[in-house]
């Protein structure tokens, strides 16, 4: 299966990775980061951290499109 990240979705990934990276505990961006590859690899609930992950899938391949926080308003798509 291919995933292919947009822009934006690569945008998203690094400015949450920085957030938390930011915080008291710099590896807390490494496993956010690393817990969002889980859940595209394996398809399951991202339950630990609040993000959603908006993606379409066709065939064998998933567009990773936006990854946005569970707190800010709900996302139009596009």
């Amino acid at each position: 299966m291919t995933v292919i990240f947009s822009r934006r979705a690569l945008a998203d990934l690094e400015q949450i990775s920085s957030y938390y990276a930011a915080l008291d505990d710099p590896r807390l961006g490494v496993a956010v980061e690393a817990r969002i590859g889980e859940v595209i690899a394996r398809v399951v609930p991202l339950i630990r951290y609040p993000y959603n992950i908006f993606y379409r899938a066709s065939g064998d391949r998933i567009d990773i499109l936006h990854i946005r926080h569970t707190s800010r308003r709900p996302w139009e798509g596009g």
